[in-house]
């Protein structure tokens, strides 16, 4: 099975998480792709290979040294982002493509005035979805790449490596997928989350990110008789956002520039309730923003001269460059092993987050690699063979660097 055939075949099982739910995993249509893949790996040969009753998945191929080697992982997320349909994906090869539009379907177009980044792949192959799902690259590309690397080194055991180990997550796209990692037991010295975009990208830097609750109470009266009676929650909600700088919202930052996301919005006259994300790679300046918000309450409380407002917040996930800049040698590998295949290596900080900043902070050092697509979470997903297979050489290279220590 080539690469691209394991990720055709992922894709089709749909494993969307969901945000609204509570258990582990948060969907159990994951468990659909995690037997998959636990058959899978028995058949290439790893071992200790464990599915939890969370939907981790977890292997080992084993060493084929004499002397003790340091263990590298490799992880991948099994769910698809819930912002989209992951339900009977339908992908499709464009091959030697042309640099043109792509007819998704009779009415959606893949266009490169949308996507000018598409020009970077002609007289290559891709796959796309038909127009009507998310294609599920993100992050089953990293799935494939992982385990065709595995495939390919226990059918060549002429190359010696030391023990090299495995693992798939569920609840990614929704924050959770290394909430009950099993960091010790899976007993590396450092590892990759292979989760990202271009191939030549390597990432050591994510946002530091929170979540704020607003919750606003109003007094409702029927409006003939409102004056000086009537509080609107509505326009309280819309007086509190308008506190907040409009040149920090998601679609006037890019870069380094943080930004707070008014993510839901709901109520009524006697009661309305905001939700934000707040992200910002700069841990100072996501402090100050959690500051913002605790200011705009208590201006709104004061002008009304009443508790009408308040604010919750949830720190989620740090940025692993904290804790990568004092560890550099996972990224130094991987550069090493990318500028190995010729290509120009660009380092990221990713405005976004991944499993590895959680894993990176729990003591597993975890940067993150390209897998060949874009275009993530909706109908325009794409994903570059030619780059899928330069991942898999990338994993070859970085365990033969661990194993002969060229890497040190």
């Amino acid at each position: 099975m080539s690469v691209q055939e394991r990720l055709i075949r992922y894709c089709k099982v749909n494993t969307q998480s969901d945000p609204n739910s509570e258990t582990i995993p948060s969907s159990k249509r994951q468990f659909d792709l995690a037997n998959l893949l636990k058959k899978e790996m028995e058949e290439i040969g790893l071992v200790d290979i464990q599915l939890t009753e969370q939907c981790y998945l977890y292997g080992t191929l084993p060493s084929t040294l004499d002397e003790e080697s340091e263990t590298v992982g490799f992880i991948a997320h099994m769910d698809t982002a819930p912002d989209f349909s992951g339900e009977n994906v339908n992908p499709r090869i464009i091959e030697n493509y042309d640099g043109e539009d792509i007819h998704l379907n009779e009415q959606i177009i893949l266009s490169v005035n949308d996507f000018p980044s598409m020009k970077n792949y002609i007289g290559k192959d891709l796959i796309v979805t038909d127009g009507n799902t998310l294609l599920g690259a993100d992050d089953k590309a990293g799935i494939a790449e992982i385990l065709e690397a595995c495939d390919w080194l226990m059918k060549h055991p002429e190359i010696k490596h030391g023990k090299i180990k495995v693992a798939f997550t569920p609840d990614e796209e929704i924050g959770r997928g290394a909430d009950c990692f099993d960091v010790a037991g899976f007993g590396c010295d450092f590892a990759y989350t292979l989760d990202g975009g271009e191939v030549h990208i390597v990432a050591d830097e994510t946002f530091n990110a929170a979540s704020a609750d607003i919750h606003i109470k109003g007094f409702s009266i029927h409006p003939g008789s409102a004056k000086d009676k009537m509080i609107n929650a509505l326009n309280i909600a819309q007086e509190f956002h308008a506190l907040l700088p409009k040149d920090a919202r998601p679609e006037h930052t890019e870069g380094r520039e943080g930004f707070y996301h008014l993510h839901d919005m709901s109520g009524n006259v006697e009661e309305a309730n905001l939700h934000y994300i707040l992200r910002n790679h700069d841990l100072k300046k996501l402090e100050l923003q959690k500051e913002s918000l605790t200011l705009a309450k208590e201006y709104i409380n004061k002008l009304y001269k009443r508790d009408l407002v308040d604010v919750v917040i949830h720190d989620e996930y740090r940025n692993m460059y904290e804790i990568l800049k004092d560890n550099p040698r996972p990224v130094e590998i991987a550069k090493k092993a990318l500028t190995t295949l010729g290509l120009n290596v660009e380092m990221e900080s990713i405005r976004g987050g991944t499993d590895g900043a959680t894993l990176t902070f729990k003591g597993l050092p975890c940067p993150n690699l390209g897998t060949g697509g874009g275009n993530y979470h909706g109908r325009y997903e794409y994903c570059c063979i030619q780059e899928m297979e330069q991942a898999v050489q990338c994993i070859l290279n970085i365990v033969e660097l661990v194993s002969t220590k060229e890497g040190l």
